[in-house]
């Protein structure tokens, strides 16, 4: 990248580098500049689309643009959404409809079209996941995105990549998107509530418990009004106060909410984006017509299966950090074995050379009905599979795998066997893929 991808500051509107603390872009003056001491090394996005269900109809109905709407029931219902002009009038989700109508009695309002907003918020998905494959999904209108890594697939930063697809999002599906950037997905998620509609805001490691002690208990997840008035019975109402207090004391008066207090508190969340609705692992497995414990036998049926999850990783863009094999006796009992790489994966040779040996130290004479091989924590393909400079071989196996993949596309998958499969066709069939 050069120097200008790397700027800590940018206009949100044409992407131009700003150098310095001017208020409008130098090059469109555009008054939107993204400026922040991290801006360049944040990487966890949330996307939320503003007043989502109102931003759809007034879209289509251009005429309403500067009108109050409101989308919900008749006048016994509540409402589902309501846009910025009516909020302004103290209209707000969940409010009862006649409520509504008497504090913004112009309001227009449109009974919800769900089918409609489906569509439009797959449109925005997909967009989404032509940015990364770590997405998400909250709700119909707003996800998580993990862009670690993903510099070199767009040869950008994920701040200056998340700007380009919000303003993509107006261009091309006409609403408009609030984005969260933080090092985390509580902050993230916090974040994109601070400047709607058509936000863009940063919170960093280094402001975070400032940030944080100063905001109300109820912003932390989980908080909600009946906990906040168990916290402020206990004389707590800023998350400053929690900052002060022990992890033990906490989760000796509020359990394991005590726990959460304290780590969100800090701006400590582990929590990792969980692709396509919380799918962890890709795997596959065989269960045997006869029961086998020879390495003649399970070493082929290893490979074939871990060339499956290869290619079915290879297909969503995702790589994994963790190989697991899975193994079941003729007593049907389990036994699972996990191996850790230092680098994500898609490849099939590493895979297989990860769940080789695990395999190995269970061939001990018990015969076995299944065997099962998976990967699990995701990463971006960007990461994956750098060149060892170590073991040069692995590299040179790396291309040739890859230049397999390449004549299995054009010729299909029979195309091209490995040394441990060709000629095999292992006596086994398929149970169930994770």
């Amino acid at each position: 990248m050069n120097e200008a991808d790397v700027s800590s500051a940018f206009c949100r509107d044409c992407l131009a580098p700003a150098t310095g603390s001017e208020r409008r872009c130098l090059a469109c003056g555009s008054p939107r500049m993204a400026r922040h001491d991290e801006l360049s090394r944040l990487s966890i996005g949330h996307v939320d689309c503003d007043a989502f269900y109102a931003a759809v109809e007034k879209r289509d109905r251009p005429e309403l643009r500067d009108r109050p709407v409101i989308i919900g029931g008749g006048k016994r219902g509540v409402v589902s959404t309501a846009c910025y002009i009516a909020r302004i009038h103290g209209v707000k989700s969940a409010m009862p409809m006649f409520k509504a109508l008497k504090a913004c009695p112009d309001a227009v309002v449109i009974k919800p079209d769900m089918a409609k907003y489906a569509a439009v918020g797959r449109q925005v998905r997909a967009m989404m996941e032509e940015l990364t494959p770590l997405v998400e999904p909250l709700s119909i209108d707003e996800a998580f995105l993990d862009l670690t890594g993903t510099e070199r697939l767009h040869k950008d930063t994920p701040a200056r990549t998340l700007a380009r697809f919000a303003r993509r999002v107006e261009d091309e599906i006409g609403i408009s998107v609030s984005v969260g950037l933080s090092y985390c997905k509580f902050l993230a998620k916090v974040a994109s509530d601070l400047e709607k509609p058509r936000g863009f805001s940063v919170i960093g490691e280094a402001e975070a418990l400032d940030f944080l002690a100063r905001q109300k208990v109820t912003l932390i997840w989980g908080v909600g009004k009946a906990f906040a008035a168990k916290l402020e019975r206990d004389g707590i109402t800023r998350i400053g106060q929690l900052q002060s207090m022990d992890e033990t004391a906490l989760m000796k008066r509020y359990g394991v909410m005590g726990r959460r207090l304290f780590h969100l508190s800090r701006g400590h969340d582990t929590r990792h984006v969980e692709p396509r609705g919380g799918a962890k692992s890709i795997s596959h497995e065989t269960t045997f017509n006869d029961d086998h414990g020879d390495a003649a036998t399970l070493v082929p049926v290893l490979r074939s299966l871990t060339e499956k999850v290869s290619a079915r990783l290879k297909a969503k863009g995702l790589a994994g950090k963790t190989v697991t094999l899975k193994l079941k006796d003729r007593e049907f009992r389990s036994k699972t074995r996990n191996r850790q790489l230092s680098d994500p994966t898609q490849l099939a040779d590493r895979i297989f050379r990860a769940a080789l040996p695990l395999l190995e130290n269970e061939l001990d004479g018990t015969q076995y009905r299944l065997l099962g091989v998976g990967v699990a924590d995701f990463a971006h393909p960007a990461l994956a599979d750098p060149d060892d400079l170590v073991d040069i071989e692995a590299t040179r196996r790396a291309k040739a795998e890859r230049a397999i993949d390449a004549l299995r596309g054009k010729f299909g998958d029979r195309a091209v066997e490995t040394g441990y499969t060709f000629g095999t066709g292992h006596r086994g069939r398929p149970q169930r893929d994770g």
